[in-house]
């Protein structure tokens, strides 16, 4: 699909960005047009493909379940819409495309608050391989039940490629991060890897990787956390922890439990439930903490030589300004936001990746 042309139930994009207003209302109006053109077949967007010359280029892991609650946050009869990870043998372990399923409604859906330059009561829709937009009533003329039905049915796995997807993960992941694979109800076929350690009496995984070979759909990615992962004959839960403190105050707080279910008619289901209390810390010591990471930032921002001391508190700044934010400390947010270019343009991305961690934190906290 990724090598088709745009089309009124298919569109590509290199990436997308849910951090700002704009990028946020341009991806609104494009799964609503999508869904609104498309009311008895699926639709799809496919992220992380350069358009002009269909360059498989992939974009992070994006696990953000929570992205339904924006739809529902903004629109009136908002579509359902699912987000997938796939994993491409192309591309760095780290990188996946995503795929964001548009599932049919036969409701109109219009925008029930406005966002940057679309107004309350906006209808959009697709015309070819345009999202346009518009007031008042909407007539869908013609539908792609037939012709995606057809597309779908070519992409359906088979046993071949599902085998091979399973020797792949497995020779693809060191022996230290221990791949494993298990079969569900005698049809799903799951992979995961990690680093295991023992901590508290509890065993816990980080750089964990879980991919759904059926599906070809990558569940699970993170370069950082601590994840504590159970299982049986008809479930796959993972429990992700994050692991937060000041000085020598550090402990692990679970951040959020997604469940697998897999059913017996060949279908699966995923259930996510947020579970992470935010630390409180004494507001002095916090400000200290702020005013640090701000002094730091600055030396960054005008490349002059940090202290030994910075050098070692630099790598912690996305995290410090977090717990501020979680403390709502003034200003926290914009300051962590000023934070992502300096730490980006470092030669060590430790603190570029603690910084993606944040946000992604927040992300799921504000649309919990």
């Amino acid at each position: 699909m990724t090598h088709n042309d745009e089309n009124s139930f298919y569109d590509k994009k290199l990436k997308i960005s849910l951090q700002h207003k704009e990028g946020k209302a341009k991806f609104l109006k494009l799964v609503c047009a999508l869904a609104n053109s498309n009311p008895e077949n699926n639709s799809y967007v496919v992220i992380g493909v350069e358009d002009q010359f269909n360059k498989i280029e992939g974009v992070d892991f994006f696990d953000d379940s929570k992205i339904q609650n924006l739809m529902n946050s903004y629109f009136n009869n908002p579509p359902k819409i699912q987000y997938e990870n796939i994993a491409f043998p192309s591309l760095p372990r780290y990188k996946v495309v995503g795929l964001v399923t548009v599932h049919p409604s036969k409701k109109i859906a219009s925008l029930k608050k406005s966002i940057w330059k679309y107004v309350n009561g906006t209808i959009f829709y697709r015309r070819g391989s345009n999202s346009l937009s518009g007031l008042g009533t909407f007539e869908i003329t013609n539908s792609n039940k037939a012709i995606v039905e057809a597309i779908e049915k070519i992409a359906s796995n088979n046993i071949q490629l599902t085998l091979d997807g399973v020797f792949d993960f497995m020779n693809r992941h060191k022996k230290a991060y221990h791949p494993t694979y298990k079969v569900f109800n005698e049809q799903f076929v799951l992979c995961w890897a990690g680093k295991k350690r023992v901590l508290r009496g509890s065993v816990f995984y980080s750089r964990v990787d879980i991919e759904l070979i059926n599906e070809q759909v990558r569940l699970f990615y993170s370069a950082l956390d601590d994840v504590k992962i159970e299982f049986d004959n008809n479930s796959f839960r993972i429990t992700e922890y994050v692991y937060l403190g000041l000085k020598k105050s550090f402990d692990y707080y679970p951040l959020e439990k997604i469940v697998i279910h897999f059913k017996e008619n060949g279908k699966y289901d995923i259930a996510s439930e947020l579970l992470f209390e935010p630390p409180q810390f004494d507001k002095k010591l916090l400000h200290h903490v702020f005013n640090n990471c701000n002094a730091i930032l600055e030396k960054l921002n005008k490349n002059l030589p940090l202290t030994e001391i910075e050098l070692a508190d630099v790598h912690e700044i996305p995290t410090q300004y977090l717990i501020c934010v979680l403390n709502k400390i003034p200003n926290a947010f914009l300051r962590l936001k000023d934070a992502e270019l300096p730490l980006r343009n470092l030669e060590d991305k430790t603190g570029y990746i603690k910084y993606k961690e944040a946000v992604r934190v927040l992300r799921k906290l504000k649309y919990s």
